[in-house]
């Protein structure tokens, strides 16, 4: 089978670089969110290029639809 080649991928890249950036600003919230929000925002960062990594050695039907998950992610993440 066929695997994608993740790291090729542009968008792959811009989520390793927003974890990068979230992980930055969310070192400076206070100690209290830590296992709260702080947790939650982190998570949801890594979710995007998580996702795609983890359906590059999937059918294209379903890597596509690791790419969808990517995305709601994204939205959930670039919403809260």
């Amino acid at each position: 089978m066929k695997r994608h080649n993740y790291k090729n991928l542009k968008i792959w890249s811009l989520g390793i670089e927003i974890v990068d950036e979230v992980f930055k600003i969310t070192i400076d919230f206070p100690k209290e969110e830590k296992f709260g929000l702080v947790s939650q925002i982190n998570r949801c960062s890594v979710s995007v290029p998580s996702n795609i990594a983890e359906g590059s050695s999937r059918t294209d039907k379903s890597f596509s639809h690791f790419i969808d998950i990517s995305l709601g992610s994204y939205l959930n993440w670039k919403h809260n």
